[in-house]
Formats: structure tokens, sequence, C-alpha cells
């Protein structure tokens, strides 16, 4: 591949940070607008924002990002919202690996770049469903790829909440393949699936990874509307459940639940693993592990 892709690695770095700042904004005004139920006499929580970075082993300058974390909220426990733009040249394992993924020509050119936004939010209220997004793209100089989706993850299930978050995703993806939000759906179950627990980490949504139609704008239409389903999908099921009173069974139940997050995530998540694997800062890594777990 010839073209470097320069003004397309900005437009999809762009959109990222774009879809970042709606989003923060969002959360923020969720937690503006608790004002009655548990934790509601607390202060609204805000986004701690910092910025990462890292380095080649020359010490050349590698890319970093944004890393946007809120803790103690009154409906957020933790979440983060992370952006990226990295560089470089992958390493000997990472090309590799690659290459086992059918990456052409990486023994002769390693070069990489990545973008990508990823959320991770607990919730306080073990009635509001935990929730990961994360959409992203790379670029090497044989091959190009689009992946990321969104899954929900709650530890007390509500039917009514599982059905308006997949239905918000089927919507979005309608214009894109009458048959594709069925086969990101499978895709999800069995991507965020457990092994060693034999069940999902949650009741799934949406995902992908590879995706390379050909068509660089219609793979890139299809990865922003991901991220447009995404408040519209999980806000209504957090508005309706932050006020909901709840024990300290539920919040145990909770605490169990969130252990099953941090095993998947620590075993088996490929950004979790890609991340520490290329140097990037290990807290806007592990950002996705819950403030609090339980393991009976």
């Amino acid at each position: 591949m010839s073209d470097d892709f320069t003004e397309k690695k900005a437009r999809a770095a762009a959109w990222f940070r774009q879809l970042r700042d709606q989003i923060v904004a969002a959360f923020e005004g969720l937690e503006e607008s608790h004002v009655e139920g548990p934790f509601a006499d607390a202060a609204p929580g805000r986004f701690e924002v910092s910025e990462t970075s890292r380095a080649s082993d020359d010490g050349s300058d590698a890319g970093g990002g944004l890393m946007s974390v809120m803790r103690g909220g009154r409906v957020f426990e933790k979440v983060g919202v992370n952006v990226s733009e990295v560089y470089g040249t992958l390493g000997e394992a990472a090309q590799k690996a690659m290459a086992a993924r059918g990456v052409p020509g990486m023994e002769h050119d390693p070069r990489f770049w990545a973008s990508g936004i990823s959320l991770v939010a607990h919730m306080q209220n073990p009635h509001c469903p935990a929730v990961h997004m994360n959409t992203r793209m790379f670029w090497t100089p044989g091959a190009w790829w689009f992946g990321g989706g969104s899954d929900l993850n709650p530890c007390i299930e509500y039917a009514e909440d599982t059905a308006h978050f997949h239905d918000q995703q089927k919507a979005h993806l309608a214009p894109h393949g009458e048959d594709l939000y069925a086969r990101l759906k499978d895709w999800a179950d069995e991507y965020f699936y457990i092994p060693h627990r034999h069940r999902a980490r949650g009741v799934g949504g949406i995902f992908m990874d590879d995706r390379n139609t050909g068509d660089w704008e219609a793979d890139f239409a299809l990865t922003q509307d991901i991220g447009r389903a995404f408040l519209p999908a999980f806000l209504p099921l957090t508005e309706r459940r932050r006020v909901q009173p709840f024990t300290d069974a539920d919040k145990d139940t909770q605490l169990v639940h969130r252990g099953l997050y941090a095993e998947y995530n620590l075993v088996y998540d490929r950004g979790t693993k890609f991340g520490l694997a290329t140097g990037h800062d290990a807290n806007a890594v592990l950002m996705s592990l819950p403030p609090l777990a339980k393991w009976h």
C-alpha cells in the first residue's frame, strides 16, 4: 500500500476525540441531574483529565492520548473515557502476532499507527448496568482495519434494559446491511465469553475486528455509527435505574460480578494485551478495572 493514509488517520482520530467529548459531557450531565435517590446528596462527579504519552525504544515520540477518569460520583463509581493516537514500530512479538492474524509485510516494514476511544463505566447503584465501548482504527504499511463495539454488563439484569440496548444498536447498524447487526451480535457473544467461568461477561452487544471491506469510507461510517449508538443505548437505562433503592445483598452481587469483568480484561482482552505490550501508559490501559471487586 503506497498510501500512508495521512488524511484518513487524521479524520479517524478527530472522530474518536469528538465522540469522547460528547460522552464526557453527557456523563457529567447525568451527575448534575441526579437529584433524588441513592447518592443524590453527594457532590456531582467530574472527570479528571490527563495527557498520556509513550516513547519508542530510542526515546523518540510515539504518540499518546487523553485519559479522562471520574471517581466517586453520584451515578458513576468509576468511569474512564480514553482516546489515543499511537505510532511507531512493532516489536518482534507484536510483529509475529500481526503476521499470525494475516497482516502482510510485517517482517519487512513493522511500522504501525493506531487510534481509538475506549470507555468502561462502573456504577454506584447495582441496578445500573456497567458498560464498555471501544472503537479503533489500525494501520500498517500493508493493511488497515477498524474494530470495536459495545456491550452491557448488568449484575442485576432487566430484560427491558437488555432489549433497549440491543434495539438501539440494531437501529444504528441497519443502514449498513440488514444482516450486519446479527453477525456483530454473535461476534460479541463469542468474544465476551469467559471460558474458565463457562459464562458470558454480560448480556452482549456488538463487536467486530479486522473490518476491511476494501471501502475505507464505508467502514469508517460503520465505525462512527457504532459510536453514535452508545449514548442512546445506555443513557436511558442509567436514568431509569439510578433512583432505585438497593440492599447490601445487591451491592455484594455487584462486587462479585465485577470480579468477572476484572478476570476477563486481565486474561483475555486483546486491547489490554496490546496496550501493555506496546508500552502505552499502564494506568490508561488498566483504566477498565473496577475500583472494588469481590471473589467468594
